[in-house]
């Protein structure tokens, strides 16, 4: 992707003034840059950057392999709290088409920051798709 293209976290910025910097190691500010960039990151196949967001006492040893044909459609933050200068939530409905399906993922995730740094912890999905 280049730079200049349109973010794929749906922000309307360019992706080299919004994701692109926390892909190539720049810390995000908030635990929604982070979820947003993690999302573009699952667009973009960046299981490196996906694993290295994720916090160490739930980040799996490896990621599945893309599934074949999926197409990531968009993202919706719905919510961002940050509880305390350690703790957020963010609350987001990513959707995607598969096999001439379209899916909806509504989670709402937890993320911590350890020396200045936010990782995804883990999520609570929405099975009723409200």
């Amino acid at each position: 992707m280049t730079g200049h293209e349109p973010c794929p976290c749906g922000s309307q910025d360019r992706y080299d003034r919004c994701c692109g910097p926390f892909h190539a190691g720049a810390a995000a500010p908030t635990a929604e840059a982070l979820m947003r960039s993690r999302y573009s990151a699952f667009v973009l196949s960046l299981h490196d950057y996906l694993l290295a967001t994720w916090h160490a006492s739930t980040r799996p040893a490896a990621l599945d392999a893309d599934e074949p044909g999926l197409k990531w459609l968009g993202l919706e933050v719905k919510r961002h709290q940050q509880q305390d200068d350690t703790h957020a939530v963010v609350e987001f409905v990513a959707r995607s088409k598969l096999g001439g399906r379209a899916h909806r993922l509504h989670e709402t995730s937890r993320f911590l920051r350890e020396q200045g740094r936010w990782y995804y912890v883990d999520g609570d999905f929405d099975q009723h798709g409200r």
